[in-house]
């Protein structure tokens, strides 16, 4: 129980130790604060765990980058032999996903390590326990030998993230993997059917497809669901074009597992009724993710929920001293940097009389399918539902990469567009970019774009040639004009 004097074992305790909890804990303690962090790691249903540093290091974000430079390494090399190199054999190379696999986790447990020491260095005690309110100052903590460890706090920050979503339907859980199982996944995954079109199951499909592994892709309603869905459809043609299968508008009634230990999955097109079924090695479920607020006993505490998240704009819940950070929120990117920013910012306000608030507006992202995403701001369709189709301009061009030449890669999905405003000065409201290191393009512009970028200013912008992102300080055509926007050479 909260004691009645108003003194606390910790003046902060964080539930979760992700991105965002770690990041507020650590500037809290800059700030003289005396911090607690509790984690723990639920088993998925395959029984994948992992050690402290959340989704973002142990399954999301890291590993997922490190196998789409892998996959790239691997089309790199095929290249290679376009520019000359002798490689014996090349129709030979194939991926050794142990080897891939034991790189991965090795990395990962060392930045576990680091940061267990970190905690210990910066005397923040991590209590490796599931946390649940006992009342709203008072935190249990239930470790793994099931003992419990009770502890009071003034202020509480809940970043406890979210875990995949699987669909309600015979052999899922059973049978099935999630992005919790496939970065450290046992054996090669083979034939894989994944369920789900949003960015984590584009991005599975897109590395393992590249690879050597046969992908599918179940599309419920659209790619990239919240994204440009002009841009979405240059990614999924792409991945097409690379040999990823797309089945759309369909969803999934059963997994079955054979006596040959493969998994028969079913599904049916909503559109038509038709059901149709084959046979994989592997399914990924990539359905959605949850929020983790269910085992926190939130309604001890006086905390509200909507659907399962948290609302709370400025990150203060409906409880003065009790808050959140990342993935539980309702309504917020689920953006590991966003949750670092919002946690450092909400630190800084509890124990260092700040007063900047996270800007949860024009935050860039990445998809890191074979042919990256990069985009910040509006997308075309939100932009043009806000201000109307007359007030809305779209500059917009094709353009070659000088690394595709020589391989004669397929240029015909590299395009780019900016979304501004019609009226003079004509802010830009979004930039969108469909090509390689999307990811490093687009995050010099997401600064500009904080700072109000124009489109005079960008078009007066000189360009590193020869560069992709040199593409945006090129575009000087309208969708609305109706002219052909592929480029007719590259140095004029």
């Amino acid at each position: 129980m909260a004691p009645i004097d108003g003194t606390f074992d910790y003046d902060l305790a964080v539930i979760g130790g992700g991105s965002g909890g770690l990041a507020c804990a650590k500037e809290a303690v800059n700030h003289g604060a005396k911090v607690a962090v509790l984690d723990y790691v639920t088993p998925s249903p395959l029984g994948t765990k992992w050690g402290l540093g959340g989704t973002c290091v142990n399954v999301g974000c890291i590993p997922k980058k490190l196998m789409h430079q892998a996959a790239l390494l691997g089309e790199s090399i095929h290249e290679a032999v376009s520019y000359g190199w002798e490689v014996p054999s090349p129709k030979d190379i194939k991926i050794n996903w142990s080897s891939l696999t034991e790189a991965v986790q090795n990395h990962i447990k060392s930045v576990n390590w680091v940061t267990r020491v970190d905690l210990r260095d910066k005397k923040i005690e991590y209590i490796n326990g599931l946390g649940e309110f006992k009342d709203a100052h008072t935190i249990v903590a239930t470790m793994k030998n099931g003992s419990k460890k009770e502890l009071t706090a003034k202020n509480v920050v809940i970043a406890v993230g979210g875990r995949p979503h699987y669909p309600d339907i015979p052999g899922a859980m059973e049978y099935c993997i999630s992005s919790d199982d496939i970065f450290s996944l046992a054996y090669p995954p083979g034939k894989t059917l994944v369920v789900g079109a949003g960015y984590i199951g584009l991005e599975c499909a897109g590395f393992l497809n590249s690879l050597g592994y046969s992908a599918t892709v179940l599309v419920r309603s659209v790619p990239l669901r919240g994204f440009d869905q002009q841009m979405a459809h240059l990614v999924t043609a792409e991945m097409e074009e690379r040999g990823v299968r797309f089945h759309h508008k369909c969803v999934p009634l059963s997994v079955e597992k054979l006596e040959s230990g493969q998994l028969k999955a079913r599904w049916q097109n909503t559109d038509t009724g038709e059901q149709c079924e084959d046979v994989f090695d592997t399914v990924l479920m990539a359905t959605g993710r949850y929020a983790l607020t269910k085992a926190l006993n939130l309604p001890a505490a006086g905390v509200v929920t909507e659907n399962g998240k948290i609302s709370a704009p400025t990150e203060q819940t409906n409880v003065g001293h009790i808050f959140a950070v990342g993935d539980v929120l309702e309504g917020r990117p689920e953006l590991t940097p966003v949750a670092i920013h919002a946690g450092r910012l909400l630190a800084r306000r509890l124990f260092a009389a700040g007063v900047q608030h996270m800007d949860y507006d024009n935050v860039a992202t990445t998809v890191f399918t074979p042919l990256e995403y990069g985009c910040v701001g509006l997308s075309e369709e939100t932009a043009i539902a806000r201000l109307g189709e007359d007030a809305v301009e779209v500059y917009h061009a094709y353009y070659k990469p000088t690394e595709f030449f020589i391989p004669q890669r397929n240029i015909r999905n590299c395009y780019l567009k900016a979304v501004a405003e019609r009226a003079s000065p004509q802010r830009v409201l979004g930039l969108h970019f469909v090509g390689p290191v999307a990811g490093e393009v687009i995050q010099g512009f997401a600064v500009a774009i904080k700072c109000g970028l124009t489109m005079e200013q960008l078009m007066n912008t000189v360009g590193i040639h020869p560069t992709v992102a040199e593409e945006f300080t090129r575009l000087n055509i309208t969708k609305r004009s109706g002219k052909d926007p592929n480029p007719a050479s590259c140095c004029s």
